[in-house]
């Protein structure tokens, strides 16, 4: 059985933080795992709001164990409370895998929609449309938030998660392509 890389993807955010989990092998062909939104009220005190998401977050992380974790990288926007917001949610994401001894690595929205369509600027709907065609999903993952959680997902697979043939020894991996190379090894023990 060939093994596959397990990515969480996570689309940062203090009201609807969007989490994919895919299953990518090698050839490039993925599969869904999970996909949903944490969503915390926004009458709530920053705080709690932070700690809502990171609990969300945990429960995937136990349930779902992936192997790297991929966080959409916050970007300017012209609202700063919208931008403090993603960058409060985006720390206690990478703060999770950090404490799960995971890889972590951020992409901007650009990458991923260049990653997922071949086009920077894609629209969402573009970018949807080509998540539920390579997951093979019957419809458009909803909400946006999901569907950018998974997007993120198979943009960090697909860009740095297979190690090539013939990749030199472990310290010239990339962090995703070691925990490829464990998952391979792992799956090979069994």
């Amino acid at each position: 059985m060939t093994s596959a890389l397990r990515v969480l993807g996570i689309d940062p955010g203090l009201t609807r933080c969007g989490v994919g989990v895919v299953d990518v092998r090698a050839d490039r062909a993925a599969s869904l795992v999970h996909v949903g939104v944490i969503r915390s009220d926004t009458d709530l005190p920053i705080g709690e709001r932070l700690a809502v998401i990171a609990a969300g977050l945990r429960a995937v992380l136990a349930e779902h164990r992936p192997h790297v974790v991929a966080v959409e990288r916050v970007f300017a926007q012209q609202n700063r409370a919208t931008v403090m917001g993603t960058a409060q949610a985006s720390g206690v994401a990478l703060l999770l895998a950090a404490e799960h001894g995971l890889p972590a690595a951020t992409h901007t929205p650009s990458e991923v929609k260049a990653a997922i369509t071949g086009y920077g600027s894609a629209e969402k709907l573009q970018v949807q449309t080509m998540v539920a065609r390579v997951l093979r999903l019957d419809a458009l993952p909803q909400p946006a938030d999901a569907a950018d959680a998974l997007a993120i997902a198979l943009c960090h697979a697909w860009r740095r998660g297979a190690p090539q043939a013939g990749a030199a020894a472990d310290g010239a991996l990339t962090p995703a392509q070691r925990a490829w190379a464990q998952a391979e090894k792992a799956a090979a023990r069994r």
